[in-house]
């Protein structure tokens, strides 16, 4: 089976793809790792107004309608330009707050990109709590609305900002949260992380171009040659699974797209990272940008191991 996007999502990711190249993205995500969240917030702003948000909202809160691929498109071209922010929990709060009291509530902001959501891990820690303005904690007793944020802590990656969630809250459901919100929640990290893989391998293959070595570009390296193409091979097959897993929406599907995606992305930066040598270390250089969004997502919602056993479970 083939799994090809027509001319329609095609447009689309052409369109968020000149969108986030104007905006900047590596200026915007060193200004939210410093805190500073204003050109994040008039991003966000402007990847709503396209209707990246909407498509995990249904249409009578003032969204698109529930459309998993077109999602996967979107996130793959967040990834690809390390957009900041708390994309993925917005996705997975959407899906949480699917019963009609809350949604009515909160769908429609979310949708318009006027509120930014972030979801508790099993861990205790949010993402991005200190520039969300709701704050969700999924716990046995039901879904609770946390009163806020507690002081942020460090991460690898510096512009995934991790929080505590104060104890407590507004009961908005209740009984066990919303299992769809994990597959949801993993699909869209799966793209994201594919788009991180694409623009790693996309800026390697520019760097061994100009980069000399004996008078020659090192990418005319048989060596580096193999590493890059091993790297192209496993990132091409993620987007199959990736899109297949958007058409099921099996939790087995989207787990085994998730660590496929996830294990290729960070693959590809280990590679890249070797191919710059020491000018990949440096924090200065755009590259750690996509560097460590490569190892932090490929933990995210699911670790290597909880996504195996997914697989396995779904297979049995």
């Amino acid at each position: 089976m083939r799994f090809l996007l027509d001319a329609e999502q095609r447009a689309f990711a052409d369109s968020l793809h000149a969108m986030l190249t104007a905006a900047d993205t590596p200026t915007v995500v060193r200004d939210w790792s410093r805190g500073d969240h204003a050109s994040g917030r008039a991003l966000w702003r402007r990847i709503a107004a396209a209707g990246v948000f909407g498509l995990a909202v249904p249409e009578e809160y003032e969204g698109l309608g529930q459309h998993p691929v077109e999602l996967a498109v979107a996130f793959v071209e967040l990834g690809r330009h390390a957009v900041p922010g708390p994309l993925v929990e917005t996705v997975a709060a959407a899906v949480l707050l699917g019963e009609d009291r809350p949604a009515k509530r909160f769908l429609p902001q979310l949708a318009a990109g006027e509120t930014l959501a972030t979801v508790a891990a099993p861990t205790g820690y949010a993402l991005d709590g200190d520039a969300a303005t709701l704050h969700l904690a999924p716990t046995g007793e039901g879904l609770l609305l946390s009163p806020g944020p507690g002081p942020v802590r460090p991460c690898l990656d510096p512009a995934r900002r991790l929080t505590p969630l104060a104890p407590g809250g507004e009961l908005l459901t209740p009984g066990p949260p919303h299992a769809d919100a994990v597959t949801w929640a993993r699909l869209a990290t799966a793209a994201q992380a594919l788009g991180v893989g694409l623009a790693l391998l996309d800026r390697t293959v520019a760097y061994v171009g100009q980069r000399t070595q004996f008078g020659v570009p090192i990418g005319s390296f048989q060596t580096v040659k193999h590493r890059l193409a091993d790297a192209k091979i496993a990132l091409e097959f993620a987007r199959p699974l990736l899109f297949g897993a958007a058409i099921s929406l099996h939790p087995a599907d989207v787990a085994a797209a998730k660590l496929t995606a996830c294990e290729a992305a960070y693959a590809t930066a280990r590679t890249a990272l070797q191919l710059h040598g020491a000018i990949g270390y440096t924090a200065e250089y755009d590259l750690s940008l996509w560097l460590t969004k490569a190892r932090a997502l490929r933990t995210a919602w699911g670790t290597p191991g909880e996504c195996r056993d997914a697989v396995l479970e779904g297979a049995g």
